[in-house]
């Protein structure tokens, strides 16, 4: 119960400090079931302007996502957790996405179109772009390690938390998670 008071105190001073920090805190204490991976900085870092290509194939870098939340996802066309993650991610797209928050999925490594784009279909995913990082220089800059990987930004594009391997990003949990960080509450 001491823990539990220290925490929702703690919490409460941030929110008068610095709001941002509070959201954080609030999300950090919020884990549970799968999301006890998403590990939450304790200050933002810098993300990377190192560019990748994206669906159109033109090039751009993570700036295009400046203002919003975006839940960034390293994926790969080989990966069996990637498979199973991807319509969980895709659900939060549907019902989280807009102008607050977006799922972004990068391929990264040799990772065909056409191969990609099976993929989607055959797990059924359709609102996610099919960006792709072959030479994975953006997924090094990031210090991305094995796959999947997943790098919470927060709309000024720093990262505020990662999760390595799959998780359910259509739970409930996540769901509130997320909320709480792009100040929709739950």
């Amino acid at each position: 119960m001491r823990k539990l008071l220290s925490a929702l105190l703690y919490t409460a001073l941030l929110s008068v400090a610095n709001p941002g920090a509070a959201d954080i805190a609030t999300a950090d204490a919020m884990r549970e079931g799968d999301m006890r991976k998403l590990i939450f900085h304790a200050e933002p870092i810098a993300s990377s302007d190192v560019p990748f290509m994206g669906e159109d194939g033109t090039e751009m870098t993570l700036d295009a996502y400046q203002g919003k939340h975006v839940v960034l996802n390293f994926w790969a066309t080989w990966c069996a957790p990637c498979r199973h993650e991807m319509p969980l991610l895709s659900a939060l797209q549907t019902q989280l996405g807009g102008d607050d928050m977006e799922v972004v999925t990068i391929a990264t490594g040799r990772n065909p179109l056409p191969g990609m784009q099976r993929f989607f279909e055959e797990i059924g995913v359709d609102n996610l772009p099919l960006h792709t990082d072959a030479r994975q220089n953006l997924a090094r800059s990031l210090g991305v390690l094995g796959l999947p990987v997943t790098i919470v930004l927060d709309p000024e594009g720093n990262e505020i938390a990662r999760m390595q391997g799959d998780a359910d990003w259509a739970s409930d949990n996540a769901i509130a998670i997320m909320q709480t960080l792009i100040g929709t509450g739950s």
